[in-house]
């Protein structure tokens, strides 16, 4: 999951473990939010889709919202995109101009597919070019392409051949007598020699008879007729420069490739990364700058330790809930700008004054297509259809006791855009994949699953919607296994599941926790753990207001 832009990203995203409401109002609200002209405004969702959701939104051509399971700040969202970078081949004289021009501390290097090989910092370079007195002897040494070495001073050739392969030459000086200079040229291979001298044509013939690779003459000055003879018949290299000597060689030690003066060592990220966790990395690092690699090692991003300022540009709006607890991940270091929702509001607490819109009807469907009228806004059709779905499936097609008088009105304005006749299309939703048959137990208890905190005290509610009970038998005993171990895992005081037969409208709830809570449940028992609750279709109107109700009867610890 990569959130990052130059402008501010709104998110309207529903809670965990999302159910069709949650997701169908967060779709149609962010399409509200750009109809009417805010910018950068994404859909997402903090959990899976089920196969009646996949239905909903085939049926009517939309893409499941983005998932987040994170909203805490990570590199993708801060890091540079416009990489200042060089190829592996650049040479040392190419960086430093960019390095200055730029004014940067260094440079990523990468091959040529953009693969991270390593760092060149300007201390490399500049150790490079002004060694240690005890290192200088080596600072005659280049290792690169005889071309790029006479590029970097601009010579011009005279005779011979300029090859691009990269080997390793010997800058030498011909500032001497030629008795002196004889006694040089025996001390080394003539073939690694790189000489620079002025116009002395006796330096320059001894040269071209020793075989050297190439002779750069200094200062423009010019080359007599008969030493230009005598190299190119004896196969030399050679070359004038416009420079004089001094200054002909200290541009040409900058043809070294930068690919051999890499840092041993770095630190790289992937976008991905927590910026937390870079933060505390970064503070025991003394790099000046991370790359940031995508999973094929290729430069994506550069984060400088001024990045680890920065905070994501973005700004979040709840849908169907208001609890931070229920709140995807990260969620309370997100401005929250806007919530809609229907449940119970929790405790919570903002900055500053935030749009909320909390609605005793029976979906968050609803409000949003009231937010669509009070816009004066027409409902697009696919909109219509994914708020129709979600109205639908959390009233029980208007059967449950949540379902109000507005509910209803929306729901026949909504069908009458999309077309389809609300009762088939409910059977429609709830004839698609049977969790009990479709869903592990595990899945079961955190498909639509809703963490509450009461007085200190944690626990989850989950439901889900059978066509009948005949499945559930052979599933009772897994399930309660699996709500057993939600339970010790997420150390809960007790957790619950309602399974709800929406032909019947009877549900049976499964309970496992606190032994003292669990005796006061007082619903007709269907067996250890199990109870019957006839009518009973709604977790937010009647389960748990009875689930509270329990708990609040508990005996002060």
């Amino acid at each position: 999951m990569l959130l990052s832009s130059a402008h501010m990203q709104t998110i309207v995203i529903g809670h965990k473990n999302p159910d069709m409401d949650s997701i169908c109002s967060a779709v149609a609200y962010a399409c509200l939010k750009r109809l009417t002209g805010t910018p950068n405004v994404i859909a997402a969702r903090a959990g899976n889709t089920n196969e009646r959701i996949d239905f909903v939104l085939q049926k009517f051509g939309v893409e499941p919202p983005l998932f987040i399971s994170d909203l805490s700040d990570r590199i993708g969202d801060v890091m540079e995109r416009d990489v200042i970078s060089v190829d592996a081949d650049s040479t040392v004289y190419d960086a430093i101009h960019l390095l200055e021009k730029k004014r940067l501390r260094g440079l990523p290097v990468v091959d040529e597919n953009r693969r991270f090989l390593g760092l060149l910092s300007a201390f490399k370079i500049s150790h490079h070019l002004f060694p240690p007195r005890e290192e200088a002897e080596m600072a005659r040494l280049i290792t690169a392409p005889l071309s790029s070495i006479v590029e970097t001073f601009g010579g011009k050739v005279l005779t011979g051949e300029l090859p691009n392969e990269t080997r390793e030459y010997l800058l030498t000086i011909g500032a001497m007598s030629a008795e002196t200079f004889a006694g040089r040229l025996g001390q080394h291979r003539p073939e690694k020699l790189l000489l620079f001298v002025g116009d002395r044509e006796d330096i320059q013939m001894q040269a071209i008879e020793a075989k050297v690779r190439a002779i750069v003459v200094t200062g423009d000055l010019p080359v007599s007729p008969a030493v230009e003879a005598a190299a190119r018949a004896g196969g030399v290299t050679l070359v004038r420069s416009p420079h004089d000597t001094a200054i002909s060689v200290d541009l040409a030690r900058g043809a070294v490739q930068v690919r051999r003066m890499l840092e041993p060592e770095h630190l790289t990220f992937t976008p991905e990364t927590l910026l937390e966790e870079v933060r505390e990395k970064a503070a025991h690092s003394a790099a000046f700058v991370y790359p940031i690699l995508d999973e094929a090692g290729v430069l994506v991003g550069i984060l400088a330790k001024s990045n680890l300022l920065k905070r994501a540009e973005r700004q979040l709006i709840l849908v169907d809930h208001n609890e931070l607890s229920q709140a995807v991940k990260g969620a309370d270091k997100v401005r929250i700008v806007e919530i809609l929702d229907h449940h119970r509001i929790g405790g919570f607490a903002t900055d500053s004054p935030i749009l909320f819109w909390n609605n005793p009807v029976g979906s968050t469907s609803t409000i949003i297509a009231l937010c669509y009228r009070q816009a004066g806004v027409p409902v697009p059709r696919a909109m219509a259809g994914l708020l129709m779905a979600g109205l639908l499936s959390d009233t029980l097609n208007l059967n449950s006791p949540t379902a109000t008088e507005t509910d209803r009105v929306v729901l026949e304005e909504l069908s009458k855009i999309v077309g389809v006749d609300p009762a088939k299309f409910a059977e429609e939703i709830f004839s698609v994949g049977s969790p009990l048959l479709t869903l592990t137990p595990e899945q079961v208890i955190t498909a639509d699953c809703k963490e509450y905190e009461e007085d200190g005290v944690r626990f989850t509610v989950s439901q889900i919607e059978e066509l009948s009970f005949s499945h559930f038998p052979e599933k009772q005993q897994a399930l309660l296994a699996a709500l057993e171990a939600h339970t010790r895992r997420s150390q809960l005081f007790f957790a619950a599941l309602l399974v709800t037969d929406i032909n019947t409208q009877t549900s049976i709830l499964l309970c496992c926790g606190a032994p003292e809570f669990l005796h006061r449940i007082d619903f007709p028992s269907r067996g250890p753990n199990m109870w019957e609750l006839a009518g009973v279709v709604s977790r937010k109107k009647q389960l748990l207001p009875y689930l509270l109700q329990r708990l609040a009867a508990l005996p002060a610890a």
